[in-house]
């Protein structure tokens, strides 16, 4: 395979061809520039300073070369999905001051390769996952390890997907787990729009049940305020309702190639 049509997962590449990547940073500026164009007029429309929104562009299946153009375009947040592929960007990356978000389903047997590079894992789930995470950071001298609390919103109705999260109900134990376990620090909530349940199609009103968990989530500890929602698809909902951090991939990165 030549270097110009090497895979999009290729994580450890640092540099296209000349002609190609001039190419590239013009498009991922175009769509950067589309993106923060949505989140100010969102920002607009819910009487909020653009300040309050942290983009973090989700870069799952694009090269590490992606990460650092969008670096020279002043995006510092990013995040991914799976384990391996963050490990090798994150490490292609360590020269630039990057801000590391890990999104995905967390498998406890990967909590001590997360710990070395994420600055915040935004799927917490389970007691068990906090437990391991926790292990995994007394074995490492960093900071403490923010962690969000993934909430299922689907699971009201009794219409789990599968797409991870604990149900609104068991958000207090959670919490309570998080703030217990030293290395950890309670950063907040997460949440995906459903695709089942009553929620269904509606991510405005989902998103504003989800601020109300988080309401009640920063009575119990007020440093716990950051709601980790809103996608390409959503996220103009999200601001809306009080989001104060936006995950964002293909509106900025362009329609993400089939796998396989």
């Amino acid at each position: 395979m030549r270097k110009n049509e090497r895979g999009p997962g290729d994580a450890t590449a640092s540099h296209d061809a000349p002609s190609v990547r001039p190419a590239r940073e013009a498009e991922l500026a175009t769509g950067l520039a589309r993106v923060e164009e949505r989140v100010a007029r969102a920002c607009d429309a819910a009487g909020r300073s653009r300040s309050e929104v942290t983009l973090i562009v989700v870069t799952k299946t694009y090269p590490a070369e992606d990460v650092r153009l969008l670096a020279g375009l002043g995006v510092r947040d990013f995040a991914e999905n799976k384990d391996q592929e963050a490990a090798a960007k994150a490490a292609a990356l360590a020269d630039l001051p990057l801000t590391w978000h890990f999104v995905g389903q967390l498998q406890t047997n990967k909590a001590r390769s997360v710990t070395a590079y994420a600055d915040y894992v935004h799927s917490v789930d389970r007691v068990r996952l906090v437990d391991a995470l926790a292990r995994a950071v007394a074995q490492r001298e960093r900071a403490p390890l923010n962690c969000l609390i993934q909430v299922a919103l689907e699971e009201e109705s009794g219409q789990g997907g599968g797409r991870g999260g604990v149900d609104p109900a068991g958000v207090a134990e959670l919490a309570a787990a998080l703030a217990a376990a030293p290395g950890l620090r309670l950063a907040g909530l997460m949440a995906v729009a459903p695709l089942t349940g009553g929620y269904a199609g509606a991510p405005g009103a989902a998103f504003e049940r989800l601020m109300e968990i988080a309401g009640d989530l920063r009575l119990v500890d007020p440093a716990a305020n950051m709601v980790s929602a809103g996608m390409s698809a959503d996220l103009e909902e999200a601001i809306i309702a009080g989001a104060t951090h936006v995950r964002v991939g293909s509106a900025v990165l362009g329609v993400r190639p089939a796998l396989g």
